[in-house]
């Protein structure tokens, strides 16, 4: 006799939620949603100073969301049919939350062990590494309260209408706070220990409240004691105090993490921006020491008879800008880092006074200026390892031709290579330049490294034999080989850039992703 089928018993479902647990499952689908989306982008701003911003970065990290996203609402739903419990939903916090600590400790080991593999496939195993877990446990949230409140309220559309809403603009206030508060005032690692230690405060609300004698609690105020652990962990120490090196100054900006560092054995500082420096200051000489400033001056001066106004887009520590302004030049200064003036003014001897600064972007501020105002414009911008993109084109060098006087010249700064096969952007630069500027020159010390564009409307001769006797010892002869150095690239390479068609960050990924690793491996050595 065949033996009868007994169907596994159902699961036992929770009972029926309380007006006050109702307005708190709501609360919680508020936090956690802007739990996600401050995870999401904070884990690329902490990833920037190993792997970059490039296109790569944020491609990598919207897909590991998204991934975790799927696998959490695929899981989710299995768990909750399975354990319709709300401690579950609960616990599923706490877990997010401990991984999260443990993640904001692990960013520099995770990124630097993944820094061998190539740009697109490292960045993907670091944010998988680090974010993946975290964002999944928080995605079986939507499952169990779709299943709760199908069994809690009758009118299951209004309300899963009103939860998508909640949560959503839990997602808004997210994104808002991490963009605009979180990410100019604290370091990127203390943020994601006080979303985790929210995380945990939530879960432990909920138990306090509504949990039942014997329940997780214990577990709960473990799990808050290890985040405040890791909160004092995390900005204990400095990171680059050394043998070699004394940090000065470290904190986060809406445009990467910034720091100063001060030589040990000599009176230099440098400035940082995600890794990549910015500048150099001999403080007692009062002299930068890093060859493109001389390069960005000089060049100027050398192809035009006159530099009487001047437009800086970037401003760097203000060394540049700086020199014009001493030599009696009206400078106006476009910098879209605000965090840049005040930190220049306080470490490297800048003047604000002197200058003209508007903090904004580059291109904004050339659309908006007036027509032939300037004798030069100093383009100097980097996000990251890289120039924006957007002030690269053909567009934008036409805006920029607009507002120079006749005999005007452009003169840019970029990380390039001529090496057959990594050329792309030098090549497709100099043919972009010269469909907005009939005349263009290339200087460079070195097959690759720092590549300056000379660009303007009239034929480029050279007024002035440059003058090296300011320029600082630690760069005199590179300067002098790059003023000398006239290059072109290969005309068969490269294309015109446009702000409709600009594919430079992909074809230029392998350079990017050398200088990247180049200067994290350094700043890990100092």
């Amino acid at each position: 006799m065949k033996p009868k089928f007994v169907p596994k018993p159902a699961p036992k479902p929770e009972p029926g939620l309380s007006p006050a647990q109702r307005r708190y499952f709501y609360f919680t689908a508020a936090t956690t949603g802007a739990a996600i989306m401050i995870v999401e982008i904070l884990g690329a701003k902490l990833l920037a100073p190993y792997v970059g911003t490039s296109h790569f970065v944020w491609t990598a990290q919207i897909t590991i969301t998204l991934v975790a996203l799927a696998s959490g609402y695929y899981l989710g739903g299995r768990w909750v049919d399975r354990s319709p419990r709300l401690r579950s939903l609960y616990l599923a916090l706490v877990g997010a939350a401990v991984y999260l600590c443990g993640a904001a400790l692990l960013v520099e080991r995770v990124a630097y062990a993944c820094l061998g593999a190539k740009l697109a496939l490292g960045s993907l195993l670091a944010a998988a590494v680090l974010f993946f877990v975290p964002l999944a446990l928080l995605a079986t949230v939507g499952p169990f309260m779709v299943r709760v409140l199908t069994q809690s309220l009758a009118g299951v559309g209004s309300s899963m209408g009103r939860l998508t809403a909640v949560s959503t603009l839990g997602s808004v206030v997210g994104t808002i706070l991490i963009g605009y508060v979180l990410i100019p005032l604290l370091p990127n690692s203390l943020t994601l220990i006080l979303t985790a230690g929210v995380l945990i405060g939530v879960a432990a609300i909920y138990f306090l409240i509504w949990g039942k004698a014997g329940g997780p609690q214990a577990m709960v105020a473990g799990a808050l004691l290890f985040a405040v652990g890791c909160g004092f962990a995390s900005g204990s120490k400095g990171r680059f105090d050394g043998a070699n090196v004394r940090e000065v100054y470290h904190a986060n900006s809406n445009f990467g993490q910034v720091q100063v560092l001060q030589l040990q054995n000599r009176p230099v500082r440098l400035y940082l921006n995600d890794f990549l420096e910015q500048g150099g200051y001999d403080t007692e000489a009062k002299q930068g020491v890093e060859m493109f400033t001389y390069l960005l001056h000089g060049l100027a001066k050398v192809y035009t008879t006159n530099v009487s106004d001047v437009l800086c887009i970037g401003l760097g520590v203000g060394i540049v800008p700086m020199k014009f302004a001493r030599e009696g030049a009206r400078v106006d200064v476009a910098e879209i880092n605000p965090a840049a003036v005040p930190l220049a003014q306080k470490f490297f001897d800048l003047d604000p006074t002197r200058l003209k600064i508007t903090v904004g972007d580059g291109r904004q501020f050339v659309n908006a200026s007036p027509k032939a105002q300037y004798d030069a414009i100093i383009l100097d911008a980097f996000l990251g390892e890289a120039s924006p993109s957007h002030l690269m084109t053909r567009e934008a060098f036409t805006a920029m031709r607009g507002i120079l006087r006749p005999n005007g010249v452009l003169v840019i700064n970029c990380f390039g290579d001529f090496t057959a096969g990594r050329d792309f952007l030098v090549t497709s630069l100099q043919k972009t330049l010269a469909a907005a500027f009939p005349s263009v020159r290339i200087h460079s010390g070195e097959d690759a490294g720092n590549v300056f564009f000379v660009a303007s409307a009239t034929e480029l001769n050279r007024w002035r034999t440059p003058t090296l006797d300011d320029v600082h010892p630690a760069c005199r002869a590179r300067a002098e080989t790059a003023f000398a150095r006239v290059v072109g690239a290969n005309p068969e390479h490269g294309i015109v850039l446009t702000d409709d068609y600009n594919p430079v960050d992909y074809h230029d990924a392998a350079n990017r992703e050398a200088v990247r690793r180049n200067l994290a491996r350094n700043m890990r050595d100092l």
